[in-house]
């Protein structure tokens, strides 16, 4: 079963290292899915999942549909990218 990545951005220089950062980690066993918050506003799945994973600030990974801990209080790090399996073969 392919673990599930889902990265939330604004598409702006802060979000767009990240993105870059989860995709080089990626491995066969991940799944990446990027919603854009600025071209898909409008996109109710995109809403509803920022609303289902409590979201609050940009950007954010979740993984397997838990939003990691470091999106919520501190930066998304690649060390905390590999902790949470991205880059991981089973």
């Amino acid at each position: 079963m392919k673990r599930q990545v889902e990265v939330f951005t604004a598409n702006c220089p802060i979000c767009d290292p990240v993105v870059e950062m989860v995709r080089e980690l990626a491995c066969d066993e991940c799944e990446v899915t990027t919603y854009d918050l600025v071209e898909q506003f409008s996109d109710k799945t995109c809403l509803a999942k920022m609303n289902e994973y409590g979201v609050h600030k940009l950007p954010a990974v979740a993984v397997n549909g838990k939003l990691l801990d470091c999106c919520k209080d501190s930066s998304i790090t690649k060390e905390r990218l590999t902790e949470a399996g991205i880059g991981q073969t089973s």
